[in-house]
């Protein structure tokens, strides 16, 4: 990601022990701190997808936490590409 104060965003797989231990809620929240807008949701393989944007030092706080996750999550793999900002996207959701 480009480091400017425009919007920037990514699409990240997060791998390892992350549903059934709050993730999602968890990053609802710190996404919702970083004023972030975007998505998270679980996935058949049992990963979590998280699309976020917003100013590239929050993009870039969100990830790095990304790679921590809550207490209780295991983090194995976080895979992340960038992504061209949604305009159509307004705020931060749990998608089912």
């Amino acid at each position: 990601m480009a480091h400017n104060s425009k919007q920037t965003a990514f699409f990240a797989e997060i791998h390892g022990r992350v549903q059934g231990v709050g993730f999602r809620y968890s990053a609802l929240a710190e996404a919702k701190r970083l004023c972030l807008n975007g998505w998270v949701r679980n996935t058949f393989s049992r990963s979590v997808e998280v699309f976020a944007q917003g100013p590239w030092e929050n993009t870039e706080k969100f990830l790095q936490w990304l790679h921590k996750g809550p207490p209780s999550a295991r983090i194995d793999q976080v895979i992340c590409t960038a992504r061209e900002p949604d305009q159509n996207c307004t705020a931060f959701r749990i998608e089912r």
